[in-house]
């Protein structure tokens, strides 16, 4: 995968992960104290999609008509799905957009930063400098908004327990290296020893599902609260896309989580298939 978001932004995944972020958020909020929005690969903020057809070098073709662009002009949504979709289209007529197609797309921290309530605190970790500088040009005035230029995998080590007690933790890496599985675990590990009750959603991309049973396997032995396994694919098995699907490991979800969760996915099942075969999963890795 390409580390500049902006090629992949509002695809299929970014729904999917997104969608999921708004419910963790809103379950979050059902208490009235504030809790501390840990965001450990933050990218850039919000992405251009006009440059997602524009490589390096070469033209290339967007990935959002096949993720937001499903979505955009639907009236028959549930109210969860509505309500990530309104906040795109907020986030685009805000920033210049607003017609009949996707034009800006907000990423992870500005979806997080829309919810946010003034009790809510933010930590955007980005060390891509070009990336970082971007983070901050858009986020750096923010009161209750920190952008921090580090390496996110020490982030949980480093900021948990915050003073708020409560915390989420998405932890989103770009998927370049080998070791990104081995790293989100140890990620995890340090974090639920600072913090054994903090909500972690663990993004991964659905290419080899055997370098994923073994990050289940790694995550497993970390002798896990309850935690969710959250999958959407697109397409089957014999499909020749490089990316299936991708899936957000959840754990200690908010109360009534996993249904609400359930339910965006089987949608977004029907409404993202590419080709048949692709699906929905929802399944307790840990049970309560």
């Amino acid at each position: 995968m390409n580390y500049r978001h902006h090629f992949h932004a509002g695809n299929f995944a970014d729904v999917m992960k997104h969608a999921l972020l708004v419910r963790l958020v809103a379950g979050l909020q059902r208490k009235e104290k504030g809790f501390l929005y840990l965001d450990t690969h933050a990218g850039r903020g919000s992405y251009d999609l006009a440059a997602a057809a524009q490589g390096d070098t070469l033209a290339r073709l967007p990935e959002h008509p096949q993720g937001i662009g499903r979505l955009w002009s639907r009236t028959d949504l549930s109210a969860p799905l509505a309500e990530y979709l309104g906040l795109v289209r907020q986030f685009d007529r805000e920033h210049g957009g607003g017609g009949d197609v996707p034009r800006f797309y907000p990423g992870s921290p500005w979806i997080a930063r829309m919810r946010a309530r003034p009790q809510d605190r933010l930590v955007l970790c980005e060390r891509q400098p070009e990336e970082h500088e971007l983070l901050d040009i858009a986020f750096g005035r923010e009161k209750r908004v920190q952008v921090q230029a580090v390496d996110g995998y020490g982030a949980p080590r480093a900021l948990l327990p915050p003073a708020e007690r409560r915390a989420l933790v998405l932890i989103d890496p770009p998927f370049e290296a080998q070791d990104e599985f081995a790293r989100m675990a140890r990620a995890v590990g340090e974090g639920l020893r600072r913090l054994p009750g903090a909500v972690m959603a663990l993004w991964y991309p659905l290419t080899e599902r055997a370098r994923v049973d073994a990050f289940f396997a790694e995550l497993l032995a970390l002798q896990l609260p309850p935690t969710l396994e959250l999958e959407l694919t697109v397409a089957g098995e014999q499909s020749p896309l490089k990316m299936k699907g991708c899936g957000l490991v959840v754990i200690n979800p908010p109360w009534q989580f996993d249904g609400e969760a359930g339910e965006i996915l089987a949608r977004l099942a029907e409404v993202l298939a590419q080709e048949p075969g692709g699906r929905a999963k929802c399944r307790w890795l840990v049970p309560e």
